[in-house]
């Protein structure tokens, strides 16, 4: 770290790099900590999180209770043992509470006063955070497993979501109607999202082994049908028979940077894929144990080198490398299976959600003083700083130079 600070204040290093180097040693430290707690408030498991993007302040979570809860990740004590704590939340008592599991919670992209959650009622809820009032609800024929808004769009508010019907629905929060319908799956679609690269570029994952990618701007079909083999995309055959896994997908990540995609399926596979070709970049994550009949939330780093997704194992979440497969290490804390993990990227924090109804927050290892730190101090200030003071003396008095006086001035200002 020290070599990175000095060629970054001589020149010779990006800013980039050095930001890049302890994101880097932030994740590989990150552990449970017994001074950070996240208040419990649900009373049977935690399905989703959401950390908003603006401030990375305020979290949301939701629960198979169908209660949403937000936190205040904000340490404003200053101590270094505190409690995040819940600022409001849509319990069972609140008159327009989900009547069963949220299956996923999003905070609208640009700002923290709108956040929206879809459930196993067949709803979509819009949120109007100030008074935890419902200013919009979408209405479904089906159950609903996942719902994304773009991090990115600029031209459009639509929301994507998947059902128990195969096809996609695209709802318009300016019209506050379901505007457009993807079809081309042929089986419940379990997870969608939005490319954080393309702002028309939509990725889906059914319970019918595929994955889409969409340009919601074509009425045409989708771009691309994903193929676990790489086989010929311009026959129309291979096209309709092109599988991601061997079983139900129900994990979707893009990476940081959009350039690819992971998904995730129950044949005990993650998937890495080239999200502009469709080619399957066959990195080996070995097996990923994966049960869930539903969506599955995991999610991936930003500002690293190397990336890491963060995926919920039974009762663990592994940390792999992104680009190479590497199984990095698995953190261990929960007395059940996880459900979702979200990434906090100002401070490299993890935040993980169970079926033991807690939140817990793996947070990077302080760093360790060497041992003889103290001890190297005290050698300097009585030796080092009294040799160098001589010097600068006999410099001053043989030269008169006025860089020696300056040094001089800042020793006695530093024993000072």
């Amino acid at each position: 770290m020290l070599a990175f600070i000095s060629a970054r204040q001589a020149g010779l290093d990006d800013p980039l790099r050095l930001r890049r180097a302890e994101s880097t040693r932030r994740v590989l430290s990150l552990e449970l900590n017994k001074d950070r707690d996240v208040e419990r408030i649900h009373g049977s498991g935690v399905n989703t999180l959401d950390i908003e993007p603006v401030e990375g302040r305020y979290m949301l979570s939701g629960g198979s209770d169908g209660v949403i809860v937000l936190y205040d990740l904000e340490n404003f004590s200053r101590k270094p043992c505190y409690t995040c704590k819940a600022i409001c939340s849509v319990g069972r008592s609140h008159p327009d509470v989900h009547k069963f599991s949220v299956e996923t919670v999003q905070w609208y992209p640009r700002d923290t006063g709108i956040f929206t959650s879809s459930s196993f009622d067949k709803t979509l809820k819009i949120w109007d955070t100030n008074t935890l009032q419902p200013a919009d609800v979408f209405n479904f024929e089906g159950t609903v497993y996942s719902h994304h808004m773009s991090p990115v769009a600029t031209k459009h508010c639509l929301i994507a979501v998947g059902t128990k019907s195969p096809k996609v629905q695209l709802c318009d929060l300016k019209s506050g109607s379901c505007s457009q319908i993807l079809q081309g799956h042929r089986q419940e679609v379990l997870a969608v999202a939005w490319s954080p690269r393309y702002e028309y570029v939509l990725a889906t994952a059914s319970a019918d082994s595929r994955v889409k990618l969409w340009d919601v701007r074509r009425a045409s079909g989708c771009l691309i049908t994903l193929d676990q083999y790489n086989g010929e995309k311009s026959k129309a055959s291979s096209e309709a028979a092109n599988t991601a896994h061997n079983g139900r997908v129900n994990g979707l990540c893009f990476t940081s940077d959009g350039l690819h995609l992971l998904t995730i399926g129950t044949d005990d596979r993650m998937r890495l894929w080239n999200s502009s070709s469709g080619e399957n970049t066959l990195v080996n994550y070995g097996k990923v144990c994966n049960e869930s009949r539903k969506g599955l939330k995991f999610t991936t780093s930003t500002g690293c080198d190397p990336e890491f997704a963060f995926v919920p194992y039974d009762s663990t979440i592994a940390v792999y490398t992104i680009y190479s497969g590497e199984l990095i290490t698995m953190l261990r804390g929960h007395y059940n299976t996880v459900d979702c993990c979200v990434f906090q990227t100002n401070f490299q924090e993890l935040y993980s959600g169970s079926k033991d109804c807690n939140i817990l927050a793996w947070v990077p290892a302080l760093r360790e003083p060497m041992p003889d730190e103290d001890a190297a101090k005290e050698v300097f200030h009585s030796c080092g700083m009294n040799h160098l003071a001589a010097s600068s003396r006999r410099c001053v008095a043989s030269t008169g130079s006025a860089a020696a006086l300056s040094c001089l001035c800042k020793l006695q200002a530093g024993r000072e």
